[in-house]
């Protein structure tokens, strides 16, 4: 019996050492240009084992993927689906948290939109991006803002593009921003903090009926 909790001990080890050293490969260089010789060298393994513990590089990369967004995801779907908060506050919500896992995970926004150009339908197979905004109360507040003539922007993707767009984009250029502005690392994630606040309130004077 100690013996077979041992061997089970060692297995979760063994895999979490792969999950980890594929999560790193994978999110610089997309699965694509990923080996699976590549991930077994990380991992510090031969390529026999990395194969025992995951048959293809296919299937390590659906469960790195929803490993890495399934966090992010949740969290978002509780802040889209809260029916106590304003669509105001979902904006600054929705701020906060991508601003804080982007910063956590700085390979995400590249590792995306790798996934994205290559394999924009998979993609979509594998997360439920669509069913999360268009059933999500955020969308329904929106059309009702939009209905009452509080929002300008009828269009909810124009809206989500917008909040998406100015938080994500600095991350995707933060070397061309680091280097016109002359920061190191700290000082640039001290930058995307501050935009914790103005983003919502750019979002608001978008959105704004004059």
């Amino acid at each position: 019996m100690a013996k077979k909790k041992l061997i089970k001990a060692e297995d979760a080890s063994t895999e979490e050492k792969i999950k980890a050293a594929a999560r790193d490969v994978f999110h610089k260089k997309g699965y694509a240009a990923t080996r699976t010789r590549d991930i077994a060298e990380k991992a510090g393994i031969n390529l026999a084992l990395l194969n025992y513990y995951f048959r293809s590089k296919e299937k390590l990369f659906d469960i790195i993927m929803l490993e890495t967004v399934f966090e992010f995801m949740q969290s978002m779907a509780l802040v889209m689906n809260d029916n106590k908060s304003s669509l105001e506050k979902k904006v600054e919500l929705i701020t906060f948290n991508y601003i804080d896992f982007i910063t956590r995970e700085p390979n995400i926004p590249i590792f995306m939109l790798s996934e994205i150009r290559n394999n924009a339908d998979g993609l979509m197979e594998k997360l439920p991006i669509r069913q999360l905004v268009l059933n999500s109360i955020f969308f329904k507040q929106h059309q009702e803002a939009v209905v009452k003539g509080k929002i300008a922007e009828p269009d909810p993707l124009h809206f989500l593009m917008n909040i998406l767009g100015l938080i994500v984009f600095p991350f995707i250029a933060k070397p061309l921003f680091k280097g016109i502005g002359g920061l190191n690392e700290n000082q640039f994630n001290k930058l995307m903090q501050e935009r914790k606040k103005l983003v919502p309130v750019w979002i608001k004077a978008m959105i704004k009926v004059k």
